[in-house]
């Protein structure tokens, strides 16, 4: 009977198996390689990525890696290929083909199609003299692959080795093309990834949703500029000299502060209680920075400035709350 002891050790077993392949993968890399990221970095279309079974859910996976990282890339499962979907495939696409074995015969059966559409094709297989092997531009070799699985027959350690080839490949042609973190950051706008590289400038509230007012201006009149702004209202008032350059800020914590001591500041200027000299921010701050600076400062809004100091938006922590910031 299996204890908990025995299952950990066994558990092991299988990743020191799985290690041991990638690190065999690893030591067959040859010129091959280079060729594939050539055929890769060249191709003005798109990768599509085929296999069927387990090497179809693994090119799944290489496909959208290739994708998010800067090399445009569809799956195409090799049996609806043969069945119509063959269409989706353009001269000007590399196809990356997988099968471990090399003779899958949905696979197989795409490669005269292929080469009637003069596509050329890389292929990850066990052996370069497979009929995969043997028909690609490109044949990237796993070679032998002890299966982590006790009976040989489930694709543990082969898969393992084939998606770390893919994850290679895609890397290595993101390198290529000197794909950067806001590169990156556009791929991945709804994640936590993402929003570690927005920017300001890309959230923020501009044009009409500015609400900038001069100095001279009653209080009155600022906060129904404010409030003509629409269903976002902001929580402040941005105060501009003749300018255009900002002198400070009235924000709801300033109007609930002078309501304690009556209301007749609202016939004032709104320049007598604006706060001054507020912190600013520019458009090319990240926003996770921005976040900091209002929570470090107990802010809800934060103008944006260009240059000149010049309001070009204003930060508010709604916005923060709409694109996944916690508070």
């Amino acid at each position: 009977m299996a204890t908990e002891s025995s299952d950990l050790s066994y558990a092991q077993r299988i990743l020191d198996i799985e290690a041991r392949a990638i690190d065999r993968v690893r030591d067959r890399l040859n010129s091959s390689f280079g060729r594939a990221l050539d055929m890769i970095g060249g191709c003005s279309g798109q990768i599509v990525v085929t296999g069927v079974g387990k090497s179809g859910l693994i090119g799944q996976k290489i496909s959208a890696t290739m994708a998010s990282t800067g090399t445009p890339s569809l799956y195409l499962h090799a049996a609806e290929a043969l069945h119509g979907d063959l269409g989706r495939i353009r001269p000007q696409d590399v196809v990356l083909a997988l099968s471990h074995s090399g003779e899958t015969e949905e696979v197989v059966r795409l490669i005269p199609l292929l080469r009637r559409m003069d596509v050329p094709f890389i292929a990850v297989t066990r052996s370069a003299e497979s009929r995969l092997g043997k028909e690609a531009d490109v044949t990237l070799e796993l070679g032998p692959v002890d299966e982590a699985c006790p009976m040989g027959l489930a694709p543990t350690s082969s898969t393992t080795a084939t998606i770390a080839i893919g994850d290679a490949l895609a890397l290595a042609a993101s390198r290529r093309r000197n794909f950067s973190r806001e590169d990156y950051a556009l791929f991945h706008r709804g994640g936590a990834l993402g929003r570690k590289l927005l920017r300001v400038e890309e959230i923020m509230r501009s044009g009409d949703l500015l609400p900038t007012v001069s100095p001279g201006l009653t209080v009155r009149e600022a906060l129904n500029r404010v409030s003509g702004i629409g269903a976002r209202r902001a929580g402040a008032a941005l105060i501009v000299d003749p300018e255009g350059r900002l002198v400070g800020i009235f924000t709801d914590g300033d109007l609930r502060r002078q309501v304690q001591d009556g209301l007749e500041f609202l016939d004032g200027p709104v320049g007598d209680v604006m706060t001054p000299s507020p912190k600013t921010i520019d458009t090319q701050m990240l926003v996770a920075e921005a976040q900091k600076l209002m929570k470090a400062h107990l802010i809800d809004e934060v103008p944006v400035l260009d240059q000149e100091g010049r309001p070009v938006g204003m930060l508010d922590v709604q916005d923060l709350l709409e694109v996944g910031f916690a508070l």
